[in-house]
Order: structure tokens, then C-alpha cells, then sequence
């Protein structure tokens, strides 16, 4: 491996996220695909994640775990690419990043999973209730055409991968926002390449 910044992946996993990331980021990179029974479970992996949970990425000997922190940090790392906010946009920049990765996250999974807070558990639950997740989301994918605003960031990747797994797998609702926001993030090229990579490497 030659490149500074290495991604462990598998190409059926939210590693999809950080190859689209990393596409955009105009980042080189090399690849290490996991396999989830062996691989992603022994050493030398469980080195880099001890979580034995895909992606993470090593940058110049820094690991990065988490989609959205690592979609933060490319951002930041590769300046040039112009993902990372301006001024007049981290304030929604982060508040949705994180939104995605917190309310949206645990909404998603504890309905795939059949958890059903009662509505005094919605009290202790940090995102309250699954349809009230889903409205916000949608409010938020609809104020503007990239989720901080004008201009496609970061941030639409993590935001934008929940929404396109979303429609793809059914858990999400089909909402006339959400397949606008999904036409805008689908037609990029780094996504078609990200996406070209990925399905290559789960047919192999």
C-alpha cells in the first residue's frame, strides 16, 4: 500500500458511505475489503477498529472511525474538494450531520429491529419517535437543495446515504423531498464512481 490514507471496507456496508466520501474528496486512497466472518473480526483489524465494525479509515497513521466523523474529517483534510462549510452554513451543516448519525440512526434501527417506544419511553429515547424523525428529516431535505443550504457539503453525504438506504430498503417513507434530495445527491460523479467501485468489488 503506497497512498497515506487507507480505507477498510466491505463493499455491502456503510463503507459505501466513506468510498462516496473519499470520491468526493478527489482523495487517493488504498483499499483493504473486509469480510465480515473473518477479517473485519481478527487481527490486523481489530488493531484499527477494536468495534470490528467497518469503515475506518488511517490517514497519515490517524484512524477514523464512524461515518460521519470520518465524512467531517476528509472534509477538513482534503480543504481543496471545498466540503467543509462556510460560516453561513455550519450551523445547519452540523446540526443535521449529527441529527443523521443520532435521532435518525436509532430511529431507523430500533423500527428495523421492531422497538416501539411507548410514549413514556419516548421521553428517555433521544429521538423520540420514529414518525416525528422522519417529518423533521424530511423538512430539513426540503428547506434547500443541499442540506446546509445552496451548495452540496460533507454533510450531504452522511444526511444523503440515510436517505438514498432509506428509500432503497424501505425504511424510510417515499416522500416527494426525499426522492428530489435523492435525484440531486445520485446524478454526482463522485457518487456514480463510489457506487461503480463498490458494486465491482462485491462482484468479485
Amino acid at each position: 500500500m503506497d497512498a497515506e490514507l487507507t480505507l477498510y471496507t466491505n463493499p455491502m456496508s456503510r463503507g459505501r458511505i466513506a468510498r462516496w466520501m473519499l470520491e468526493e474528496a478527489g482523495a487517493s486512497y488504498d483499499v483493504v475489503l473486509l469480510d465480515y466472518a473473518t477479517t473485519m473480526k481478527a487481527e490486523p483489524y481489530l488493531s484499527v477498529n477494536p468495534m470490528a465494525k467497518v469503515p475506518a479509515i488511517v490517514h497519515r497513521g490517524r484512524t477514523v472511525t464512524e461515518c460521519a466523523a470520518i465524512c467531517a474529517y476528509l472534509a477538513e483534510a482534503f480543504p481543496a474538494a471545498g466540503l467543509a462549510p462556510r460560516d453561513d452554513e455550519r450551523a445547519d451543516y452540523y446540526r443535521w450531520l449529527f441529527f443523521a448519525a443520532g435521532p435518525v440512526e436509532a430511529a431507523v434501527t430500533n423500527r428495523s429491529l421492531g422497538v416501539e417506544p411507548t410514549d413514556q419511553q419516548q421521553r428517555m429515547a433521544g429521538y423520540g419517535s420514529y414518525d416525528r424523525v422522519v417529518d423533521v428529516l424530511e423538512r430539513a431535505v426540503a428547506a434547500h437543495p443541499f442540506i446546509a443550504g445552496d451548495r452540496f457539503t460533507a454533510a450531504d453525504v452522511y444526511v444523503g446515504s440515510q436517505v438514498i438506504w432509506g428509500a432503497q430498503f424501505g425504511s424510510l417513507p417515499r416522500r416527494d423531498a426525499f426522492d428530489a434530495y435523492i435525484a440531486r445527491l445520485t446524478a454526482r460523479d463522485a457518487y456514480l464512481r463510489a457506487a461503480a467501485l463498490d458494486d465491482t468489488a462485491m462482484a468479485a
